[in-house]
């Protein structure tokens, strides 16, 4: 083994190529393989390692809440009323290249926010810059930033994820400033970007729980007009299931 060679691809970060040409410099059986071989053999060593690390930047970038959740591990009790064919569907992130909004509406410890990790981990999966937060921290994330004279910036950024997921979705009503902050980062990423909302309460009542008006309607407009809902039922908690 030429230990230059090693070095200078573990100075340039080629971590991959490095370990493979270990392998190939130890190992005899590699020693019949023709350069052609030898080589794609590098490169894609070094293209698994870089395809390995960007997924595990997105999903830690992703900020879920349960980095474990996966759709195998959905539970479809009978009275839960969840289309499994659906879901699978999702899984392969074409609502995200669509794009389309899903709505996940259900009551408190019905599994919505496991459900939206999960998708959110098939997105990291399959590349898709993602990012989970709750409303609340939401709302104080851009009341810090209109302070800091940052808004503009925030907005780009939010504009700039695949896949945003917002949680805890009208929990507690908004003022009318908090309603317009909303309109303007739903309007930046309306017909681009895919965004997944969870909330207990009934997609019909958030016109009122966003303080109605003509924010309010511009808000559901850009949300629902290109949405899915997925409406998940059952009386028993899934902690309690669990």
């Amino acid at each position: 083994m030429n230990t230059n060679t090693y070095e200078k691809m573990l100075q340039l970060r080629l971590k991959g190529m490095a370990e493979a040409y270990l392998e190939l410099t130890e190992n005899n059986e590699y020693q019949q393989w023709t350069f052609e071989e030898r080589l794609g053999y590098l490169i894609d060593r070094e293209a698994d390692v870089k395809h390995n690390d960007n997924i595990k930047r997105l999903i830690l970038n992703a900020n879920l809440s349960e980095s474990q959740a996966y759709l195998d591990g959905i539970r479809y009790y009978p009275d839960r009323q969840l289309d499994k064919d659906f879901i699978q569907e999702l899984g392969t992130n074409r609502y995200i290249t669509s794009p389309h909004n899903l709505l996940i509406v259900g009551p408190t410890g019905s599994g919505k926010s496991y459900l939206a990790n999960a998708l959110g981990n098939e997105a990291c999966l399959g590349g898709y810059k993602t990012r989970y937060i709750r409303l609340p921290d939401l709302l104080s994330e851009i009341g810090l930033a209109k302070a800091e004279a940052s808004f503009t910036k925030l907005l780009k950024k939010y504009q700039r994820f695949d896949l945003l997921i917002i949680d805890e979705w009208l929990l507690m009503s908004v003022n009318s400033n908090q309603a317009a902050d909303l309109l303007e980062l739903i309007e930046r990423r309306y017909r681009e970007k895919a965004t997944i909302v969870c909330s207990q309460f009934s997609v019909e009542s958030w016109h009122q729980r966003l303080g109605g008006g003509a924010i309010a309607d511009a808000i559901l407009d850009r949300l629902v007009s290109k949405a899915k809902v997925i409406r998940i039922h059952g009386d028993r908690s899934m902690r309690e299931r669990e």
